[in-house]
């Protein structure tokens, strides 16, 4: 149980009423004490209309960690030419991919799907202690809107959770400034944690290893070479000390020896390049064209990078970077589907989480 509860000999109410015994009484009541446990995504349109893009994509690109070009510069850009033009374009991208029946983009279907089941994990291990909710950095439900939400429900400790294998200043980085920007409004700030890139931890790779088997076990001819395909970021950001490349490249070796395979098997990628400069290499999008004129015919495309899978995935992976492939003369190309809610990436996800609630929670 927690060591600061709401209950017991300084309470005047029945266990989890929460009225101080030594207060007035028009003394605001206190929920009983828990853990919030925060997810947190990149983020998703509300829909694919015009309107809906033009306000994700003018949050999301006007991030200083993901463009950090100067604004006097970048938003003139951004405002009169990009968010003129972009919104149709990737409005019409989402809704090739769009969750009809549920009226949602399939990031927000599959991270409601992981929270639940990680929910009942930690339901079966803490009980009443822990409550676990979602958030995304952009778009809806705020980080600002569940912080809130936690503490109405009594949550004096706060893990935050960046659903980002990897370390990045454009992902986990931001989603933390997201987080601190919050609390900075929060006339009283709840102890927080924040939960650090799990690239390399056992659980999560074999929850990786186990995917690719279980996809080439149902083909009949094996892929010549398993392309890890990342998301890029600029390659100024790992000169200038970002350690997203190196745990890109670390995750792809850890996931190699996990399987047993040789250097041939397997090679690491980087996708969605945007504007001038150069991007870290190779590009999937270029790679996959050449493997396909060296000889490689047969490939698959997994994306480590991705807790869920979404636009990147199920449109530039499925899409874009299957059709330079075929392009090219490619003939036969499997994606492997991100980890989403499969048991084994929420057993990892689980780990990860009672790893950090080490000294919060017995």
């Amino acid at each position: 149980m927690l060591d600061t509860k709401t209950s017991g000999p300084d309470f005047g109410d029945a266990p989890g009423q929460g009225r101080l015994l030594h207060a007035p009484a028009d003394h605001p009541r206190v929920p009983p004490a828990k853990v919030g446990v925060l997810l947190s995504n990149l983020g998703t349109p509300d829909n694919y209309d015009y309107w809906s893009m033009r306000r994700y994509l003018n949050e999301f690109l006007s991030d200083r960690r993901v463009i950090d070009y100067s604004p006097w510069l970048w938003q003139p850009l951004l405002q009169l030419i990009i968010l003129t033009k972009r919104p149709f374009t990737s409005g019409k991208n989402y809704k090739s991919i769009w969750n009809h029946e549920a009226n949602e983009s399939p990031l927000m279907t599959i991270t409601k799907a992981q929270t639940a089941k990680i929910k009942a994990e930690m339901q079966k291990r803490y009980g009443d202690d822990v409550i676990v909710d979602f958030c995304m950095r952009y778009g809806n439900p705020s980080t600002k809107s569940k912080v809130r939400s936690l503490i109405d429900q009594g949550c004096q400790k706060i893990l935050f959770f960046p659903l980002y294998p990897q370390y990045a200043g454009a992902t986990s980085a931001t989603a933390n400034d997201e987080l601190f920007r919050v609390l900075m409004a929060e006339k009283w700030q709840p102890p927080v944690r924040t939960v650090p890139a799990y690239f390399d931890q056992p659980e999560y790779i074999e929850a990786l290893a186990q995917s690719v088997e279980r996809a080439y076990a149902k083909l009949e001819k094996k892929p010549d070479i398993l392309v890890c395909s990342y998301h890029g970021v600029p390659r100024r950001y790992l000169m200038e000390g970002d350690p997203y490349h190196c745990q890109c490249q670390k995750t792809t070796r850890l996931l190699k020896e996990r399987l047993g395979w040789d250097d041939t098997r397997i090679k690491t990628t980087f996708q969605s390049k945007f504007g001038p400069e150069e991007w870290l290499q190779p590009y999937t999008v270029e790679e996959v064209a050449r493997l396909a004129k060296d000889g490689k015919k047969n490939i698959a495309v997994i994306a480590p990078a991705f807790s869920a899978d979404c636009i990147e995935t199920l449109e530039e992976i499925n899409e874009e970077i299957h059709e330079s492939f075929s392009h090219a003369g490619g003939e036969d190309f499997t994606y492997i589907p991100c980890l989403n809610d499969d048991d084994a990436h929420i057993a990892a996800l689980s780990k990860v989480i009672q790893d950090n609630l080490a000294g919060w929670l017995p």
